[in-house]
């Protein structure tokens, strides 16, 4: 019985903030891969190895977690004042899913950089030395997103000084900035409400719960919860809450009914495939607490302490596009967020919020402005780090999609 032969396609593993991802010029791509749909998405899944019912990856570019089960496909933009379009795939680790409904922020930082080495910046557009705007047009949620990517002898500047909590070594700064993150004529606040009553039903043992909340479309769509209402203290790790299948599955049930209540679902089945939207998120006040990595986090070193789910499990640091959501949030008065943040007692805006995550603490900040009664986001900015891991090619049996 015969096979066909693996194929082979030029690929980039990077890391990008706190996530990794398997990167793709769209060129690169088998013709019927270069558009949406089955191959497409076939494609993918077996690059990161799955659907894997063993939940480890091992026979695919993923790592078995949602920060590092990531794709993105690049290609020159055709928008004006843009140089990249950036489409980002999360893959879901024991499903045959794709889902394509949001953005990853944490990998925008490395946008930029794969752009620029790829030939698809124009080398005008690249100094010899200094920083390189890179204009990047995320396709996912039609949103405009700036890296900064520094230059030194004409070629991306990786190696640094600059740290981040929730990744091992230090490397060069790249400041991202997300542009207007919600358009003036969208609702930032889908329920028109900074903060509503979430009607949670029974499940797996858990009684019925009424649970107030912030639901926010920034960055991409989140669901804020006081830790205290659903028994946490917020400094929780990540072992606390990824051990506890009871809890992951109550998790699931109230992110799956704040969809519902957002209007990005039409009914409460929907939920499970639309994986990567919304997050869900809980907060609570500043407290010391000690970080997966041993370092110990002061309470005055912190405006508040936020844990946050992605893919149905507790992130080990913060998601780049979450960040956004938490920043917009605290800006604006009356959030969940943002009291918690103690910071709008006199109801004005802030321009910045250092939360602490699982993985050490994060300054993320965001310009809000109230137009004719409604809040509007300018941008929202935070540092990230990126840089190449390894260049080549991906081999995939040439059956698989």
């Amino acid at each position: 019985m015969s096979f066909p032969p693996q194929v082979k396609i030029p690929a980039t593993y990077m890391r990008g903030g706190t996530s990794k991802g398997v990167f793709f010029n769209l060129t690169d791509l088998p013709k019927r891969c270069q558009v949406a749909g089955s191959a497409r998405d076939n494609m993918l899944l077996r690059v990161i190895g799955s659907p894997d019912p063993y939940g480890k990856q091992t026979d695919g570019m993923g790592g078995a977690t949602s920060s590092t089960s990531k794709t993105v496909i690049l290609s020159k933009s055709d928008m004006p004042e843009h140089d990249v379009d950036y489409l980002f795939g999360q893959v879901a680790i024991d499903k045959a899913f794709v889902d394509w409904s949001g953005n990853c922020g944490n990998l925008s930082a490395a946008v930029g950089s794969f752009a620029i080495n790829s030939g698809l910046v124009n080398r005008s557009r690249i100094p010899e030395n200094g920083v390189c705007t890179v204009r990047i047009w995320q396709k996912n949620i039609a949103k405009t997103i700036i890296a900064h990517v520094p230059i030194v002898n004409g070629e991306v500047q990786e190696t640094g000084d600059f740290k981040l909590d929730g990744v091992t070594f230090p490397a060069a700064e790249v400041p991202v900035e997300f542009i207007s993150p919600v358009d003036p004529s969208e609702a930032m606040f889908p329920t028109g409400n900074v903060k509503d009553v979430l009607q949670v039903p029974a499940s797996g043992g858990y009684d019925s719960i009424e649970l107030e909340v912030t639901m926010i479309s920034a960055g991409i769509p989140t669901i804020f919860i006081n830790a205290e209402d659903i028994g946490y203290q917020g400094t929780e790790l990540q072992d606390a809450i990824n051990n506890d299948e009871m809890a992951l599955d109550r998790f699931e049930v109230i992110r799956a009914h704040g969809a519902l209540k957002m209007g990005l679902i039409s009914d409460i089945s929907q939920a499970a495939e639309r994986q990567h939207t919304p997050k869900i998120a809980f907060v609570s006040s500043a407290k010391k607490y000690t970080t997966s990595s041993g370092k110990y986090i002061q309470a005055d070193e912190i405006d508040l302490n936020v844990r946050a789910l992605s893919m149905g499990k507790l992130h080990h640091a913060m998601m780049g596009t979450a960040a956004v959501a938490i920043g917009a949030a605290a800006a604006i008065p009356g959030t969940i967020v943002a009291l918690a943040a103690s910071k709008n007692e006199k109801q004005e805006a802030i321009e910045s919020v250092t939360f602490g995550h699982p993985s050490g603490v994060l300054k993320v900040g965001a310009k809000a402005s109230k137009i004719d009664g409604h809040w509007i986001v300018d941008k929202a900015m935070m540092s990230r780090s990126a840089r190449i891991l390894m260049e080549g090619w991906v081999r995939i049996p040439g059956d698989s999609f």
